[in-house]
């Protein structure tokens, strides 16, 4: 039994180390990938929060599947061990550890469900009291119990002297099923936040938007066949991504204009709406989002412009911005925005190229997700009901 388990120990360790390189080379890169015409720019890297979230979440399954406990409390650490060690890889991408927390909040979900049987959940209805939502947040939905197998129902027996490996041969197929759930969610996750698309943008309204976010593109689109609009895309500089941006949603026959950064300021009394993507969502209920953002939110804050957010709730994330005022502690090339060949000026500055912005709740008025819109002072609630409280820190 040993000797047959080595090889597929083996395999998902190697998937682990895989993962972590691909995410170390991204952050020794410096964010050369994400800049056109790169020369640095890697085919093995995994770009993209989503792409980030579906590459962690590959990798945990195939942990689980072949990991060998005999009570939860093996699995979450085995679990929190490798989250540690891709979040370490990548402290940056917040999404590897929001992944981490979800797949530990299903675990632990399925296996108080599994462990308690189905009978007791089926004849006691639910209590709900002001305290308990306060404590624990929303209800959740009581759909959970119909996936319990009929082996797992009132048979799981943890430390099994005898065998040890019964208790995670009953939990696994169910593990398995939660954590196809979180597979379905992400892969649906531009789906669901456009399909109401259409209830937010209205005809003749002119959007303003900066860079290139997928999920704002796809937002966009979902809506076009139903409204006619402008979309005006600022270009966000050093990295110039409102370019592809701009062409994205002009092939797709959308009213579009490219505009300098220097520009959003002068044109916000025009815009009826700001819509912006998001790199993490934070547990006050502020966002990092790409540079620029912060200028277009001050910008609309002026002139009473609402500012949504279009992001999946795996972005969601219960850190806080403690490093700096204005952005994340993450900064690209200087050089990018100013430089070597300007002489003696670079000698007289500082020159600061942060990557991501960092943007306070009360410059946003809502945020659009794949569950839903909710305002910026929901976001704990959310937090709350997607992670357990003591995966906060992994």
């Amino acid at each position: 039994m040993e000797a047959a388990t080595e090889p597929s120990v083996a395999a998902s360790q190697r998937a682990v180390e895989n993962l972590a390189a691909k995410l170390r080379r991204r952050s020794a890169e410096s964010f050369s990938s994400r800049i056109p015409n790169s020369p640095h720019c890697s085919s093995g890297q995994v770009v993209g929060s989503r792409e980030t979230a579906l590459e962690t979440l590959l990798v945990l399954r195939q942990v689980v599947s072949k990991a060998r406990f005999s009570n939860i409390e093996q699995l979450v650490e085995i679990i929190r061990s490798v989250g540690r060690k891709l979040v370490e890889a990548q402290p940056k991408e917040y999404t590897v550890g929001n992944t981490v927390r979800k797949v530990l909040h299903h675990i632990r979900e399925e296996y108080h469900t599994a462990s308690q049987g189905t009978t007791t959940l089926s004849t006691s209805k639910p209590t709900f009291s002001i305290a308990k939502f306060v404590s624990q947040g929303q209800p959740r939905k009581q759909a959970a119990p119909l996936r319990v197998s009929h082996e797992a129902r009132g048979t799981l027996m943890e430390n099994n002297p005898d065998d040890p490996d019964a208790f995670a041969r009953t939990l696994k197929p169910v593990l398995m099923e939660a954590i196809q759930d979180v597979f379905d969610e992400l892969e649906t996750v531009y789906d669901n936040i456009s399909k109401n698309a259409k209830d937010h943008i209205h005809s003749d309204e002119i959007i303003l938007t900066i860079g290139k976010s997928n999920t704002v593109a796809a937002f966009l689109k979902s809506a076009a066949p139903y409204r006619k609009y402008t979309v005006i895309v600022a270009e966000t500089a050093p990295t110039y991504s409102g370019h592809e941006m701009a062409e994205s949603l002009s092939s797709a026959g959308i009213s579009t204009v490219l505009v300098p950064d220097s520009s959003i300021y002068a044109l916000m009394s025009r815009i009826n709406k700001v819509i912006l993507g998001a790199h993490a969502i934070l547990a006050n209920g502020g966002m990092f989002a790409i540079t620029g953002s912060l200028l277009a939110a001050t910008a609309a804050r002026a002139h009473s412009t609402p500012v949504v957010v279009c992001a999946g709730q795996f972005k969601l994330t219960p850190q806080w911005n403690l490093y700096h005022e204005y952005g994340a502690l993450d900064f690209g090339d200087p050089s990018n925005v100013l430089g070597f060949d300007e002489g003696d000026l670079v000698d007289k500055v500082d020159v600061m190229n942060p990557f991501y912005d960092y943007v306070r709740p009360e410059m946003i008025d809502a945020y659009v997700t794949n569950d839903g819109d909710h305002p910026p002072s929901s976001v704990y609630r959310l937090i709350k009901e997607a992670y357990d409280d003591e995966d906060y820190e992994l």
